[in-house]
This record gives C-alpha cells, structure tokens and sequence, in this order.
C-alpha cells in the first residue's frame, strides 16, 4: 500500500523556530517515502496533484487511541453532562425506550442488542451510582456506561449476566475493569463492521490524520493484519501490547517498529503500561490527598490515590521490554504516578512515553528532556477537566498539563486524543493547547499556553518534509490555525483524502 506521487505547488509551514517562511516547492514521493523536496521538479511519469500553492504539513499523528472502542463509540448513547447517577438512568430509561419499536420484531428469548453509553464524570457526582438503580431504568436491555476517563463501567445485571459476571452493587474500576472492557464486543449488536473500520479510517483522512498509535486493551498488535486486509488502507498504525501479553510477543521476536502485515501500515508498538488510575475515579496516584467527597475509594481524609502496579514491578516491566527491543508507553495521571514513572525510565534505560503526564511536580518537568522520555498528552481533556480538577485537585491546577513549561524544558510533546475519551481531531486539539478553554472563559492557566507552530509539532510525530521521510503530507487551505481545512491527505505516496478532483 505504497505508491508514487508528485504533489506541486505547496508552501510547508514553518514547525521549528529557525524555518524560513515558507516558499513555494513541489513534493516528489517514490515507493511512499519523501524522494525530493524543491521547486520545479520535473514529472518522471507519477501520478500529479495539483496544490495550487497551498499550505502542507507532514501527516498528522493521534498518539494515543483507544481504536476498537473510538470505532464502537460512534453508535454509543452520549452520556456527558450527565450531573448525578439518576440524571444518566433518565437518559438511559428514555434511550431503552426509543428502542421498543425498533425491536419488537424480537421474539422474548432472542438476545436485546446492548445499549452502551459513554462520557458520564463521576468526580461531579454527588454519590456512587447502584446495579439497582440502573436495571429499574432498563430493563432487559444490556446496559454498559463507561466513565468519559474509560477507568470505570457500571453494568447493569442483564450485561453483567451476558459477560458471565457475578452480581455487584456498584461500578467496576480500574483493573477489574480493564479485564472487562475489552469484552464489550461479546455482547449483541456491539462489534463493529469491516464496513466501520474503512470508515473510521477515512474520517480520520479527512482530518489529515496519517498515524495513530493504538492502545487498545487486549492483543491490538494481532487484530490488526486482519483489520487492514478489509479495506482499512488510510493510515498508519502502531499498535501496543500490555504486560498480560509480553510473553506472546517476545516469544515471536517483534521489537518496537516491525511490520505486522503485508500492506506495511501496521507495526508494532511499544508496551503500555497502566500505572496508576484517573482524576475522574480519584484513583490517580497523587503527592497529596485529594478533596474530601463521598466518592473516595477510601473514605475519610487523606485519600491519594494508589498504584497500579508496583515500583518495582514497574521497573521490571521497562527493563524486560528494553531488553527485547520494545519501547514503553507509561500512563501516569497523577505527580506521584509521574514521577515513579521516570524514576522507572532512569533505571532501567528505556525509552519511549509518559502518557497523559497530567499532573506534575514541578520538580520532575526537567526529567522528561534529561531522560529523553516524551510527553505524550492530550490537550481536549484539559477543558474536559477544568471544572472537576478545581473541586478534586484544589490549589493544584496550576501544574496541570504543564505544555509551556515542559517545552521551555527541552521535553519532546506528542499530542493525541485517547479516543473515545476525546474526539480524534488533531485540529480542535491544537486548539485546546493553544487557547486552554472551549468556551467563553478565559484560558485555564495561560502561563501554559503554547503557540500554534508549536502545536503543530507536537502533531507530526518529529517528521519534517525531507527526502527519506514518509510519504505523508497534509495540504491545507490556510495557515494552521482554528478555522484550517484539510484540502487533501497523502499517506505512503496514496492520496486517501481530497475535497478537490481526481490525480492528473
């Protein structure tokens, strides 16, 4: 799935900080790698198309996606902005009874097609929502709510008895969720088609999206030869593997960049590990205790969260990886999460991620460029968090998605979505970034702000447009900024996204 291409007429935008503006040049791409960069190139019989002196960037890249879950998503009942546990069984009791029509061709024993919701905050609700009170709201129906963080699920007792789960009262969290939601597929009407898949695939194109690194919970890196053999042929994938399934791939040998199919769009990924849990179920491993509320896993004062997985199992974990030629990907949340993390980078040589690096000590910004660790982070959950951070981190916020200060230290940015958390639009993530607000409020600590040069480059996964580079671009009808469109899409020399004509 590579091809030739010669793009004519484009102005690359300036990404690093001594870049000339931009002149006008064309893009020569040979077998789906950047072959010449310059004005004028002569046509060697390779299929055209024609910019008309638009702007190009190299092709966008969403560093973090959940892919299976985002694909599921855009069939699922929207639950933000839901305020308490009765507000979200009102949503779904209306939503089971919208359905009635649609299945009352079902015979009673027939299985009812689940209904999954996601986005509700439990950090803003006022008390932990009850299997009870779901299953007065739905009946029937398979009913899974997933936490907007996807760090908790409540179920009600017809899913929790399709999954062969045993009753419970309150919501699963954390690990025994995580062991849960890749399940979600089993139950009826919730996996997605071939038909989803090439979809996806072409709204993230029309977005200029190239690249996206999937964490899916799981064995991503083996579904995904099958997924690309079905027509998903627009972008790049890296697909990651977690700790229950190391073995597996040091067993075959796959290091962190081989090919994983023969279209040679997927490769392997590194190894996520999910270190601590999430400011929304107040599980974030964190320095000091969160506010008081009724929602603490342990109530009473004091609470800071706690670790998923030991330090120094951390450290083995990154050290085993290292050794096979795996990079690693460590979710942290909260500053104390962050700083075991590159404590477990420092010792043992890896290299690769913090994700999300939500919430850090002052002290441990330098760390990321020392150790050479990316900040990989996702900017649409920063006015996702706003509100609920203030209630649960008071006095805090300041050292929340630290972008500027992180920059300003030499620390490499890669931005994502975590999709299905936030939508996969590289363009309203940059943003976010840029402005730390979505609405009529001033930005969220603006001492933070980045710049949109510098949000681009925390976009391209450090490409820049030079021979030897991938054969992606994404050509633009203006300078980046909140209004840009994406005209056309290249990835490995194919064009699989334009708003304009066929290739000459």
């Amino acid at each position: 799935m590579t091809g030739d291409l010669l793009v004519r007429d484009v102005r690359p935008v300036p990404l690093d900080p001594d870049d000339p503006p931009g002149g006008v040049v064309d893009v020569r791409i040979r077998g789906g790698v950047v072959a010449e960069v310059g004005p004028g190139l002569a046509a060697a019989g390779e299929p055209t198309w024609a910019a008309a002196g638009r702007w190009v960037v190299p092709g966008l890249w969403d560093a973090h996606v959940h892919a299976e879950q985002w694909v599921r998503s855009t069939t699922w009942l929207p639950m933000a902005g839901t305020a308490s546990a009765a507000d979200a069984c009102a949503r779904v009791a209306q939503a089971v009874t919208r359905r009635v029509d649609q299945q009352s061709h079902l015979a009673h024993a027939d299985p009812v097609p689940a209904l999954i919701g996601f986005g509700h905050r439990l950090a803003i609700w006022p008390s932990r929502p009850q299997v009870a009170d779901l299953d007065a709201a739905s009946g029937r129906t398979p009913v899974v709510l997933i936490a907007g963080d996807v760090h908790s699920g409540w179920l009600n007792s017809a899913a929790l008895s399709a999954l062969g789960l045993g009753h419970r009262r309150g919501v699963l969290a954390e690990q025994e969720w995580f062991d849960v939601f890749p399940r979600i597929g089993e139950l009826p009407g919730a996996d997605p088609t071939a038909s989803d898949w090439r979809n996806a695939a072409r709204r993230l194109a029309a977005r200029g999206v190239t690249g996206i690194v999937d964490f899916e919970l799981g064995a991503a890196w083996r579904a995904w030869p099958a997924r690309t053999a079905v027509g998903w042929d627009a972008v790049r994938v890296r697909a990651a593997v977690y700790p229950d399934a190391l073995d597996d791939v040091i067993a075959a040998g796959w290091r962190t960049g081989d090919r994983l199919d023969d279209s040679g769009l997927v490769t392997m990924g590194p190894l996520k590990v999910i270190s601590d849990g999430s400011m929304g179920t107040r599980t974030a491993w964190c320095c000091d205790p969160y506010a008081p509320s009724p929602l603490d896993a342990v109530p009473g004062e004091g609470w800071a969260g706690a670790a998923n997985v030991g330090e120094d199992e951390l450290a083995r974990l990154l050290g085993r990886a290292h050794a096979a030629g795996l990079g690693a990907a460590v979710h942290a949340i909260g500053d104390r999460a962050n700083r075991a993390a590159l404590d477990a980078f420092a010792a043992t040589g890896a290299q690769g991620s913090v994700e999300h690096a939500q919430l850090l000590c002052t002290d441990d910004i330098d760390r990321f460029a020392a150790l050479g660790v990316t900040a990989s982070v996702q900017p649409l959950h920063l006015p996702d968090d706003r509100d609920a951070a203030e209630a649960v981190w008071p006095g805090r916020t300041g050292r929340m998605y630290p972008f500027r200060s992180l920059l300003d230290a030499g620390a490499r940015l890669a931005f994502g979505s975590d999709a299905p958390v936030a939508r996969p639009d590289p363009w309203a993530a940059m943003a976010a970034a840029v402005r730390r607000s979505d609405d009529a409020r001033g930005p969220w600590h603006p001492e933070q702000c980045v710049s949109w040069r510098e949000a681009l480059a925390a976009s391209v996964d450090g490409v820049r447009l030079t021979p030897g580079a991938p054969g992606d671009l994404a050509v633009l009808d203006s300078a980046p900024g909140p209004t840009v469109g994406v005209v056309a899409t290249v990835c490995a020399g194919r064009l699989t996204h334009t708003t304009e004509g066929p290739t000459a």
